[in-house]
């Protein structure tokens, strides 16, 4: 895998490129129209323009690496094919039945649950069942099976979930089902519980291994254009997909679990925020990924991303190991209108990319959080370095008749408002992953990134306390360079149920020899040497009776009487941590193991930037720009000129192809040697 590589994430209106090239340590950063009719013909656009802009031969590419959100947008938008699932006898309606909880926002008497990914009638059961120690109960009706599988052949669902009770502890039944459906309805894609998710929780396994049926089939044909349009560009180097975990894997084994995908784009942000930060020397981190339409927000400890087995998609709960993130609807892009009772609203709706906000000059005609800012003076007239001019004056025309006129403010005033709304809306995102996870933010430093997220972050680290901000080199296309910065990585888990006082140390060894089994043939199957083999263990565990685990590393890999003990004081010292007590008294259980596989990949070494003078001579202009503080003039600095070492005062505007960067009064920013902008207060 040597030689130059290349990370494409697709985005809604862009498709993001870098390219980098280990002889020389130069990073190319470049951006193309995204294709939402095929996202393929962007990825293969994408791969055009910057091996132009590098004058490097297709031949010589390394590795290409890829964030998508088909998958994401197949779940969001329910366009996936339709989808048949066989379950145990009486577990028909599982899904109907879901988890008793409602959406956090969710008003309690008028909140309905949202259509099921399959309804009932697409939902097959088959008599036989298995304990939850793995011991068979009733055998399998196959001939119940087979009659399903002729059922849904001839519904013309090609697309199959497998989900038997407790096949986490006990495969064999569903491994039988899949054989005959090869037989029956040999065209069907399968997918499997025990192969996708094998813990316990019917529900939750349900939803996950359906959603991978759901997507498998839209999501295989994607990969299968991937590679034809970088072959078509003459490329020859293997194709990885970034997964929810901030890993990458191989098109293969994306083909088989698709579903692990759903969180590509957002998870490649935040292995890029951690490897800039990590240059600079920070390793405790909250950053931000602000795009048109949403804000991703994420804790990042040591550098390393916080995992959840509790993540979310849309209205389902996704319980496989994904980067641990909040995300609302608070970009660029969110309308600002009037509610009926008279009140200022700011999101979640989004202009999106068509429209797009008013001054883009595409037929919007309600402001967004882009206008407010293009009002007030923190954007330039023109974005991508000038080639996207900006529409001021219909900007204005938007705020003055729906929002400023109404409420008897000036324009100046009600775009205020529109910042303010959004920011104390992302504000209360952030004490999600942070306060009411015990952490204290003025511990961390602030990531902004994406598009919008360095306009947003002065504002930001004043309300949350954050001392220090650190604004990402190329921060609009993050989530490419994050591709670039990942390692092959793949988790594997197993319900395994214990109680103190009844631990089976050898049930617990037996578990973890066989995922890790699975993990090392996973690491042979993606070619990884011996030298670029990690693996770590965890287990999960919760006082009895309790409804949720939380994760901890299991320290080394012996499963002795000292291990347990060990893992056992590190939960009651995390849920003291977390929940401000503990239950000595109270038996605690282990419930699932899991050992992570990592490959590690060439390290990313960027090349320090040189000095080029004091800050003064990157100054391309200035503009009067309205504050909260009110009216101030502010220079106009190119990034690109800024040299290693510069230093910066605000009020001030950085501008790039990709980004723009607001400093307030009271803010210094000094250039990094490795390009990050390092924000403080004075």
């Amino acid at each position: 895998m040597s030689g130059p590589i290349i990370g494409v994430d697709t985005g809604g209106t862009f498709t993001d490129v870098t390219l980098y090239d280990p002889a020389s340590g130069r990073l190319i950063v470049g951006k193309t129209p995204s294709t939402p009719h095929d996202p393929s013909e962007g990825f293969g656009n994408g791969l055009g323009v910057v091996l132009g802009q590098a004058g490097v031969a297709a031949a010589k590419v390394g590795r290409v690496l890829h964030g998508t959100t088909v998958a994401t947008n197949l779940i969001l938008e329910r366009k996936g094919p339709k989808a048949a699932l066989i379950v145990s006898a009486g577990f028909r309606y599982v899904l109907e039945i879901g988890r008793h909880d409602i959406p956090r926002r969710a008003n309690l008497f008028t909140w309905q649950k949202p259509p099921r990914p399959v309804p009932p009638e697409h939902v097959w059961e088959a008599a036989g069942r298995v304990a939850p120690d793995g011991a068979e109960i009733e055998p399998l009706d196959e001939a119940a099976i087979r009659r399903a599988a002729r059922e849904i052949k001839a519904e013309g669902i090609a697309t199959v979930g497998v989900v038997l009770l407790h096949s986490y502890a006990n495969d064999a039944h569903e491994k039988r089902v899949a054989a005959i459906l090869r037989e029956e309805h040999p065209e069907a894609l399968v997918s499997l519980s025990c192969e996708v998710l094998p813990v316990l929780r019917e529900y939750e396994r349900s939803v996950v291994t359906l959603l991978n049926a759901y997507v498998m089939p839209v999501v295989s044909t994607y990969v299968e254009k991937l590679e034809r349009r970088a072959g078509e560009r003459g490329i020859a180097a293997p194709l990885l997909l970034m997964k929810s975990s901030g890993g990458v894997a191989s098109t293969r084994a994306i083909r088989r679990t698709p579903v692990e995908t759903a969180l590509s784009g957002p998870a490649a942000g935040i292995v890029g925020a951690a490897f800039v930060a990590g240059q600079a020397g920070f390793g405790d981190l909250i950053t931000i990924d602000i795009g048109g339409t949403s804000a991703d927000i994420a804790l990042v400890r040591g550098g390393v991303p916080g995992l959840t087995t509790n993540g979310r998609i849309a209205d389902w709960r996704v319980t496989l190991p994904m980067v641990d993130l909040t995300t609302i609807g608070a970009g660029g892009g969110s309308l600002a209108r009037l509610s009926e009772t008279g009140g200022l609203v700011v999101g979640p709706q989004s202009a999106g990319a068509d429209p797009g906000p008013v001054c883009y000059g595409r037929g919007g005609t309600q402001p967004t959080v882009t206008d407010a800012h293009l009002v007030l003076g923190h954007l330039p007239d023109g974005l991508l370095d000038g080639s996207f001019t900006l529409d001021l004056a219909a900007a204005r025309r938007a705020i003055d008749d729906k929002i400023a006129s109404p409420l008897g403010l000036s324009v100046d005033q009600a775009a205020r408002g529109i910042l303010d709304i959004i920011d104390s809306t992302m504000l209360g995102a952030i004490r999600v992953v942070s306060v009411e996870r015990g952490h204290d933010p003025r511990d961390f430093t602030l990531v902004p990134f994406g598009g919008a997220g360095p306009l947003h972050g002065g504002a930001l680290a004043r309300l949350i306390g954050c001392p220090l901000q650190l604004v990402p080199p190329a921060p609009g296309v993050l989530s490419a360079l994050g591709l670039l910065a990942s390692s092959l990585r793949a988790e594997f888990s197993r319900s395994c149920v214990q109680r103190k006082g009844r631990f089976d140390l050898a049930q617990i060894a037996e578990v973890f020899q066989g995922l890790e089994r699975d993990a090392l043939q996973w690491l042979d199957d993606e070619g990884v040497g011996a030298d670029a083999r990690r693996l770590a263990w965890h287990a999960s565990l919760r006082y009895e009776d309790q409804g949720s685990e939380l994760t901890l590393p299991w320290s080394g890999r012996a499963t002795d009487q000292a291990a347990l003990d060990q893992v056992i004081a590190a939960f009651h010292a995390e849920h003291e941590r977390l929940y401000s007590f503990r239950l000595d008294e109270v038996p605690v259980e282990l419930v699932t193991l899991r050992v992570d596989a990592l490959g590690l990949l060439p390290a990313l070494k960027l090349g320090e930037i040189a000095e080029r003078g004091p800050a003064s001579n990157a100054i391309v202009g200035g503009q009067r720009i309205s504050l909260a503080g009110g009216p101030a003039e502010a220079p106009v600095y190119d990034r690109a000129r800024l040299g290693a070492g510069a230093l910066l005062e605000g009020p001030a505007i950085v501008k790039q192809l990709d980004a723009t960067t607001l400093l307030l009064p009271g803010q210094t920013a000094e250039v990094h040697k490795f390009g990050s902008l390092i924000v403080r207060e004075k």
